[in-house]
């Protein structure tokens, strides 16, 4: 019987389409990240679900939508006034009652049903009251931080102190404890690889799944001392370079556990890069709708099956895990439950394959802002179509010499509306499922004035 392949999906935090080698970037040097698109294949449609990371990673890990999930806007609550929320934002805030519902199934619960080891690294972000632990959803164990970097105790300056949004300690967990508050954020990426090291390791005769979410490159960055010193201080690109070496350690120990041929290895970004980082050649940034908010980087390399040096223009999304993962394990996830994802499986074994995708929505916030299907996008807004074939940067309205097309896509809009809805036009969706929500909520940790906090406030 053959065993199942392993699988490692590395998901980073705001990496920019322009921000690595392999993808144009004359700023950055990322030999080992390139060197996976010498080995496998190389992404140049590939998209996250949606322009941030809350409602991107629940669509990773669930196959679907996130306005299918109801999970593109959060109410932000007090909880010590919990009977109505404050505020919405785009992403969760600590300590809040929303999250992934508990019965959705994720890519970890059909891979250990499977019979996979599971586990994720990094940040989680779909929730962090105990209902919502990864524990919960298919990880057999985690290490890593419930949600973004940038949501730990503040200096003055931080985004969320400006805004009033109430702010704790940042935890640092192991399974369902919290291990340390406000850890050195240059020091995460050389624990969580060593972390990884030891699951594939203890795991080598046994299929596995592991789920390496960095923390890196959404700000605030901290790199180590080595990289800073190599990239000239250059935080950025020293946060890269950390970032290189992570994927560098990886790829050797499973060439020394003789484990390279059987497994596939995926390297993807969660939404666009922001401000700091790039997108080039795309328009537009993380939060937008524009191809630099959501067209991302993609590599994915398994010697088996992919032909090394491979480059497919095939639009292919982060929802499309859930179905490649249970066809590479063998199982059928045929549970009446619908899905927007697709498998994968032909792009990596057939040059010749098709995208499954007559059709790809972006979603900011609950609204429908724009929908591609083959190389045309119309912005469903202002009305504006573009060829990304031939204007790959958003530049020129076409929408005046093409009637037809924009009356196919606007159709076809219409079509998504009335399936998982569009708060623009007041369309309610007929086929969506509610978020979690739990009643007892509160903060994973507290401000105490006395800790000894090893970082007092991360600017």
């Amino acid at each position: 019987m053959r065993k199942q392949p392993n699988i490692i999906l590395i998901n980073v935090d705001d990496l920019g389409y322009g921000d690595i080698g392999c993808y144009g970037s004359p700023r950055n040097a990322t030999p080992h990240i390139d060197q996976l698109a010498n080995d496998g294949l190389l992404f140049t449609d590939f998209y996250a679900c949606s322009p941030v990371c809350t409602p991107s990673r629940a669509g990773l890990l669930t196959g679907c939508y996130p306005k299918r999930l109801d999970f593109q806007l959060f109410n932000v609550y007090d909880p010590k006034s919990p009977e109505a929320p404050k505020d919405q934002f785009v992403v969760l805030m600590p300590g809040q009652p929303e999250g992934l519902h508990p019965q959705e199934k994720t890519i970890a619960s059909v891979l250990k049903d499977a019979g996979y080891h599971t586990k994720i690294i990094g940040k989680w972000h779909v929730g962090d009251q105990p209902e919502y632990s990864p524990l919960n959803f298919g990880f057999d164990s985690y290490f890593g931080i419930p949600y973004s970097n940038d949501m730990g105790l503040q200096t003055p300056q931080g985004i969320f102190r400006q805004m009033e949004y109430t702010i704790c300690p940042l935890p640092l967990m192991e399974d369902r404890q919290v291990i340390q508050e406000q850890p050195d954020l240059a020091s995460l990426i050389e624990r969580y690889t060593c972390e990884a090291v030891k699951f594939v390791s203890e795991n080598a005769s046994h299929p596995f799944f592991l789920y390496f979410a960095h923390t890196y490159i959404h700000h605030p960055l901290y790199a180590p001392i080595r990289f800073l010193q190599q990239e000239n201080n250059d935080v950025f690109s020293a946060s890269l370079a950390a970032l290189d070496w992570s994927v560098a350690v990886l790829v050797d120990t499973l060439e020394k556990l003789g484990l390279t041929e059987n497994t596939l290895l995926i390297f993807t970004s969660d939404n666009g890069g922001d401000l700091r980082s790039s997108n080039k050649p795309l328009r537009g940034n993380k939060g937008s709708t524009w191809e630099g908010g959501q067209r991302v980087n993609c590599l994915m390399k398994w010697p088996k099956v992919i032909r090394p040096g491979r480059v497919t223009h095939e639009i292919a999304t982060n929802m499309d895990f859930f179905e490649t993962f249970a066809e590479i394990a063998g199982v059928s996830v045929a549970d009446g439950v619908i899905r927007d994802g697709h498998s994968l499986m032909g792009i990596l074994t057939d040059e010749q394959s098709k995208t499954s995708y007559e059709a790809f929505c972006y979603y900011a916030k609950n609204d429908l802002e724009a929908i591609r299907s083959g190389n045309y996008k119309l912005h469903l807004k202002t009305g504006m179509l573009v060829d990304l074939d031939s204007d790959i940067g958003e530049t020129t309205d076409i929408a005046e010499a093409h009637p037809e097309i924009v009356e196919r896509l606007s159709r076809m809009a219409q079509q998504y509306r009335e399936d998982i809805g569009d708060d623009a036009t007041g369309t309610i969706g007929k086929n969506c499922r509610p978020k979690g929500f739990v009643k007892e909520f509160g903060f994973c940790t507290e401000y105490d004035p006395d800790a000894p906090y090893m970082i007092a406030l991360y600017d």
